[in-house]
């Protein structure tokens, strides 16, 4: 879904065929970077964990020559970028399910900013604060619902102590930083709730449908367990 968003958005900013040059900050096991290096773009992915950057690197080794070509692999927490990049250097930075680990965000942030180049697309994904309470919630756990209202903090699925992130606020920092928001999305409006490894229900195509309708529709993407944020360099 994030994908298809993702894509929307590059589809009405850039020219079709445009090969990007793109920074995946956070890129995990580098399915997001994978994709786009399969489309024709120049993509930099950046990885602190040194497991994740093993198995992205084994992803890549098993892609033809053309598209490991298109893409870099760098070791890093993506909190210096600019010792690694000229300012302006890319087209679209990405930094996706990372701002929950990162306890002061705006320097990262401040930091991805200075990286995009006129006219850039910067792409967040974050835990959404305004809607903390809405798991415990609806799972019956009354006290966990009922402090989460007042804070930012929560602890994720793993069992680490995380951060999330306020829309207000996230408008007012990409603003700060030269890439004021242009769109925003709910991701996991109806099924934050599944627990890990379920069944993948018969009516896929209409879960995702709802859950797609959802994350463009208020008031339901207000509530949604993650934002993806859009912001575009001026």
């Amino acid at each position: 879904m994030v994908a298809r968003q993702l894509d929307e958005q590059i589809a009405g900013r850039f020219p079709v065929g445009q090969r990007l040059r793109v920074l995946d900050v956070g890129m995990g096991q580098g399915t997001q970077a994978l994709r786009l290096a399969r489309a024709g773009h120049q993509v930099t992915g950046v990885e602190k964990d040194a497991t994740m950057l093993a198995a992205a690197r084994e992803s890549l080794a098993g892609e033809p020559e053309g598209i490991r070509e298109r893409v870099r692999l760098v070791q890093s927490d993506g909190r210096d970028t600019g010792v690694h990049f000229l300012p302006g250097s890319f087209d679209v930075v990405l930094c996706h399910g990372v701002l929950m680990y990162v306890e002061e965000p705006d320097a990262l942030l401040a930091g991805l900013g200075r990286m995009l180049a006129p006219g850039g697309l910067v792409s967040l994904l974050v835990r959404n604060a305004d809607a903390l309470a809405m798991r415990p919630g609806l799972s019956g756990d009354w006290a966990t619902a009922l402090a989460s209202f007042d804070t930012v903090s929560y602890t994720n699925r793993l069992g680490l102590d995380v951060r999330a992130d306020r829309l207000a606020a996230l408008t007012a920092t990409l603003a700060g930083i030269g890439a004021p928001l242009q769109a925003w999305y709910g991701v996991r409006v109806f099924t934050d709730t599944a627990v890990d490894g379920a069944e993948i229900p018969a009516d896929l195509e209409s879960l995702l449908a709802a859950e797609e309708r959802a994350g463009r529709t208020d008031p339901y993407r207000a509530v949604a367990a993650l934002l993806h944020l859009c912001g575009v360099r001026g």
